[in-house]
């Protein structure tokens, strides 16, 4: 039994991602993004379980990358779609909505490119779909605690740009780091550390408005821990 259990939360994180997808075309994108939040937690101990009952198999990464589609690459569109819809002045400027689902395009080429990419064994190359879709689905949350900031948040151009702009973090040729530990010892981990305990000084400062600024700042401590690892083999 314990064999399918790493397959069992994989599916419970596909199943969150079609009820999310049910609420949000019910109007209900709260619910759209706890359930994100809910499949992130199925998402990594899915992989951890695998490893821990050596329950990986070819069957198991396929299935995860489909599941990762739906609630990390078609869900977050779908959020993005009705805050563009609820921001579009009038009827003819609907047809903006649609340019929500370039997330959903370039969240397929990310997890394709993933499964078949020899690099990412150990870090990522291009912005994981979770961590996307973590983002994304802040947003209906820190407009119900932030209300006044609507304004600067609901803006069809912004939201737009916004969506292009993700889309090219999810494929960049930029290595990232992973939160996998070899060793719980401080040298090696420096960087890993430093940012879960900046994340969590931020997440207690700011619930739910932590989340930009925790990718911000995830990429930026990427790119530091490149350019220190290029510095030492050149030494």
């Amino acid at each position: 039994m314990l064999k399918h259990l790493p397959n069992a939360m994989t599916c419970c994180n596909l199943l969150c991602g079609c009820v999310g997808i049910v609420a949000a075309f019910n109007n209900d994108l709260l619910l759209s993004s706890y359930l994100i939040v809910i499949a992130g937690i199925f998402d990594f101990f899915d992989g951890f379980v695998a490893r821990l009952v050596k329950a990986s198999s070819a069957i198991g990464k396929e299935l995860d990358s489909l599941a990762d589609m739906v609630t990390f690459g078609v869900l977050p569109s779908i959020i993005i779609y009705h805050l563009i819809l609820e921001s579009v002045p009038d009827l003819p400027s609907i047809w903006k909505c649609y340019f929500a689902f370039v997330i959903a395009v370039f969240s397929a080429l990310r997890l394709a490119k993933f499964n078949i990419d020899e690099r990412q064994t150990s870090g990522f190359i291009g912005l994981p779909t979770p961590a996307n879709a973590f983002l994304i689905a802040s947003i209906p949350v820190i407009l119900r605690q932030h209300e006044d900031w609507a304004p600067y948040i609901l803006n069809a151009n912004y939201l737009i740009v916004f969506s292009f702009l993700m889309s090219f973090l999810l494929v960049m040729e930029v290595p990232l780091f992973a939160l996998k530990f070899k060793g719980f010892g401080w040298k090696g981990n420096e960087i890993k550390y430093l940012f879960i305990g900046i994340s969590a000084v931020l997440v207690i400062l700011l619930n739910f408005a932590a989340m930009p600024p925790i990718i911000a700042l995830y990429i930026l401590l990427s790119v530091i821990n490149n350019r220190s690892n290029s510095v030492r083999k050149t030494v």
